[in-house]
């Protein structure tokens, strides 16, 4: 019996099988009596040969500098009735947490991605070889005509994992920071609402918003370089601050916060020595 089970039955449940026996006027044994048999050969799960996939690589890069690595992602605005939405489209500089870019369409399209795509990049002035752009793997950022752009355009990519969010930490960021705005609507009435929306909100955080993440700068400083100089007058309010009422500060003197060095997705876990017994 359990041959039969391994064989033509595979793909059915033991209930399946004892039915078409019964139906072909064949008894083999009950319904629990092949439960039982099964589950005595470790067979009670799955029995079809599965699919195996490898392990997905860990996308691990890092910036230094601005304009080095991207982070594009696609977010759904609510339109004005149910089942109405639009799709922004997002990238973001890691490092400097600078939009170069966003726009809001109907639907995701490729051909419409690999423009706004070329527009975005040449804003920018990009030297072909020294800009990635990683994403996850929604349908416009892994197209052909995606594709084929960023080859001729000497753009490195890379794509998140399946199901891992962790993947792409500041796109998700950013898409948060869009949603929790006291501004940010429940719904959009059209599309050009949409844009509207979204023009003043990019403008005051590229330009406005000190982010938390690059030493409470606004993006464009910290993409643009005037981050350094801002820094150093900070410090000089401090420091004058220090001198003339010391008491204030228990601890050391005040200094502005640091600006990053690095910004990874996927930053490496240094590997701990092997233990020598």
């Amino acid at each position: 019996m359990l041959e039969v089970l391994r064989g033509r039955f595979v793909d059915s449940a033991p209930a399946q099988a004892w039915a078409t026996l019964l139906d072909e006027g064949t008894y083999l044994a009950s319904q629990s009596t092949m439960y039982r048999l099964l589950r005595a050969n470790g067979e009670v799960s799955e029995r079809r040969r599965q699919a195996t996939h490898p392990p997905r690589t860990i996308p691990e890069l890092v910036a230094t500098r601005p304009n080095e690595v991207w982070s594009y992602d696609v977010t759904k605005l609510k339109g004005p009735a149910r089942g109405v939405h639009y799709d922004l489209f997002v990238m973001l500089d890691i490092y400097s947490r600078y939009c170069p870019g966003w726009m809001v369409v109907d639907q995701e399209d490729g051909q419409v991605a690999k423009a706004w795509l070329k527009e975005v990049t040449a804003s920018q002035n990009i030297t072909p070889s020294t800009l990635t752009i990683h994403a996850d793997r929604g349908s416009s950022m892994t197209s052909k005509p995606v594709a084929v752009l960023l080859a001729n355009l000497r753009i490195g990519r890379t794509h998140s994992r399946p199901h891992v969010s962790n993947d792409n930490p500041y796109s998700e960021a950013g898409f948060k920071t869009l949603k929790y705005c006291p501004a940010f609507p429940e719904r959009f009435g059209s599309r050009e609402d949409a844009i509207e929306f979204c023009t003043a909100f990019f403008e005051h955080y590229n330009h406005f918003h000190r982010h938390s993440g690059i030493g409470l700068h606004t993006p464009a400083s910290v993409h643009y370089g005037t981050a350094t100089q801002i820094r150093q007058a900070r410090a000089r309010v401090l420091e004058a601050a220090y001198a003339a009422h010391p008491e204030r500060f228990v601890n050391r003197p005040p200094s502005p916060p640091l600006l990053p060095e690095a910004a990874w997705i996927n930053e490496p876990v240094p590997k701990e020595p092997a233990q020598i017994s």
